[in-house]
């Protein structure tokens, strides 16, 4: 049912089933002030809001602890989930493998790749059933299984950590200062409610946007490595051969500790950055950590190049250091894995502040564009032979 204003409103039963409680320990919450009404109306909002508390209550929050909170709009985001109505019902899991005509165990290992939780796979909902039905069509396309798993995977992987920073940012700039500010709960809800349902229609066009335009980006690339690159076909499935850089800034956990951890933060986002505007067209950050990124490029004399300019470019403080080395990687799930990978994040451990240190396999590649002045034979942590290193300066002239 609709209330005049246009939202939704339930009878105490549905809004209790939503809830996971029952209708008479809802209506006492309710008089209670444990879970606030709106207009005394019972919303999809008010269900979640009771829902939240149920959770809360049975992980040992008492009830007064609760209602506090609820008064000073510390759980006002909940009503927030009136925008995200979640799926009711669903089909069990046989029924959804002869609509789909995908196995049982396959339709549970592609909900799971998405990072479903497990029981989600005993009744699929509609949605769901939607979703494995152009799985089904893709595979029947001749996509291959172990690539759609990995792809599922990632877009899981994206898509939550998306979600996540949405709903930390919303919380720190949003829901935080109006509870700062003294604002009842209710006018808090109010407002969140209103800021993500404003928000909310520009997620998906901008995910849209970004993810053909980076498709297109990367399809371009993919092209031109098979034409430059020859070397890497025949190559092993899975396998493929890359430069890798890892660069991280020496220093940094001193400078926390001098400036804080909040300016700290500044000073590598703006490391972070600067990586990016400056890498070579067919490079990609592939993951930070802390202070440290991870960068692939197909073309290991590009990655140098870039390395050693950047090191000249770069004048902030604390210093970056750099170290590359290229190999045969094994590629899974967007990130890429194996021996080659871990000696490269070595080789920067033993670089110094302003440096880019790289192993013999980068000045093969690189020794007409760059010098290098040999370190030695170094044993590095976790490796059993050693590794010999250089460092990479321009070419003087």
């Amino acid at each position: 049912m609709a209330r005049g204003d246009g939202q939704t409103t339930l009878t105490l039963a549905d809004a209790a089933r939503r809830a996971g409680i029952t209708p008479a320990t809802l209506r006492r919450w309710t008089e209670q002030g444990i879970v606030p009404l709106q207009d005394g109306a019972w919303t999809p909002a008010a269900a979640a809001q009771a829902r939240i508390v149920a959770r809360l209550h049975e992980r040992g929050h008492s009830l007064e602890a609760i209602r506090e909170a609820s008064e000073e709009g510390r759980l006002a985001f909940g009503y927030a989930e009136e925008l995200l109505p979640a799926a009711e019902g669903g089909i069990p899991l046989k029924e959804a493998a002869k609509r789909t005509g995908l196995e049982p165990a396959l339709i549970r290992r592609l909900l799971i790749a998405l990072g479903y939780p497990e029981r989600t796979a005993e009744q699929i909902p509609e949605r769901e059933l939607a979703l494995l039905r152009r799985a089904a069509d893709a595979l029947e396309a001749g996509f291959p299984l172990v690539a759609l798993l990995q792809v599922v995977r990632v877009y899981g992987q994206a898509l939550a950590q998306i979600a996540d920073a949405e709903v930390r940012l919303f919380h720190l700039y949003v829901h935080e200062p109006l509870m700062r500010d003294g604002v009842p709960g209710l006018e808090i809800a109010e407002q969140i409610e209103q800021l993500a349902g404003a928000l909310l229609p520009l997620t998906s066009p901008l995910m849209d946007l970004v993810h053909q335009r980076f498709l297109r980006h990367f399809l371009e690339q993919d092209v031109i490595g098979h034409m430059e690159l020859d070397e890497q076909l025949g190559e092993e499935l899975g396998r493929l051969r890359v430069a890798i850089a890892f660069a991280d800034l020496a220093g940094y956990t001193r400078l926390t500790e001098e400036i804080g951890e909040e300016k700290a933060v500044d000073v590598v986002d703006h490391f972070v950055r600067a990586v990016e505007l400056t890498l070579p067209d067919d490079a990609r950050l592939v993951k930070t950590i802390g202070d440290e990124v991870m960068v692939v490029c197909p073309d290991g004399a590009a990655l140098a190049l870039w390395a050693v300019g950047f090191q000249e470019l770069y004048t902030e403080r604390p210093r970056p250091r750099i170290g590359i080395h290229s190999g045969e990687v094994l590629y899974r799930d967007g990130d890429y894995y194996g021996r080659e990978v871990n000696l490269a994040a070595r080789v920067v451990a033993r670089a110094g502040a302003s440096e880019v240190l790289v192993t013999r396999s980068i000045v093969s590649l690189a020794e007409e564009q760059l010098a290098f002045e040999r370190v030695g034979e170094v044993r590095l942590k976790g490796f059993s032979d050693s590794t010999e290193l250089f460092l990479a300066r321009p070419l003087e002239g």
